[in-house]
């Protein structure tokens, strides 16, 4: 059953694929320049190869993918990606960061930091503020994401990470609890740090790996 789900979702991948190039083309044809388009494409693309690999994983129902990766680079996309969540609310987002190696899978590692960010941003009705930091600290990288949105209640703040658990209306509850068991998966842990009225941050911590 998954291989046949895979196969059809795939399917229409590749058609949002194509016409991804079909615009790309026509703009070059007409000699049209707009970064803001252009830039749009270019992050329907990634997305679009983000969920390509996620469905090659559960095709094989395969494990992590793990290589050396520079974290910064992963948050540079991923501030690039989540942008467009925060546009209509006003929200900046805000990277600073040092190159710091750790054995990742890429793909899920950006995906957890994506989910994160969209939270942020759905808990922030206008004006807002998403900072994300990385650094070291005894060996460890110390990754770190605020957000000045509504504070997650006291009383369930320690549920956040459960499978299932939600507090929006559409929500599956499954967001949180994926990038904690992704994460965990990769020798990281993600937790909460921190929520009160105009601040929240999630810190997530990995060994450090640099390059020799």
């Amino acid at each position: 059953m998954n291989r046949c789900i895979v196969h059809e979702i795939k399917n229409q991948i590749s058609i949002c694929e194509l016409y991804t190039q079909v615009i790309k083309k026509n703009l070059e044809n007409e000699g049209v320049k707009n970064k803001s388009l252009e830039n749009a494409i270019k992050c329907i693309n990634k997305s679009l190869k983000l969920m390509n690999n996620s469905l090659i994983d559960l095709k094989s129902e395969g494990g992590l993918n793990t290589e050396l990766f520079d974290i910064k680079s992963i948050l540079e996309q991923a501030v690039e990606l989540a942008g467009v969540y925060c546009e209509e609310k006003n929200t900046k987002i805000t990277l600073k960061a040092e190159s710091v190696y750790a054995e990742i899978d890429k793909d899920k590692f950006l995906g957890c930091i994506i989910n994160i960010i969209k939270n942020a941003s759905e808990s922030i009705e206008k004006n807002g503020k998403i900072e994300l930091s990385l650094g070291t600290s005894n060996n460890q990288a110390l990754i770190k994401i605020s957000n000045n949105g509504k504070e997650i209640p006291a009383e369930i703040q320690n549920h956040i990470f459960e499978k299932g658990f939600t507090t929006k209306k559409t929500g599956s509850g499954l967001g949180l609890h994926i990038c904690f068991e992704n994460l965990k998966a990769q020798n990281a842990e993600l937790k909460l740090n921190k929520s009160v009225a105009g601040f929240t941050e999630f810190e997530i911590t990995i060994p450090v790996n640099q390059p020799h």
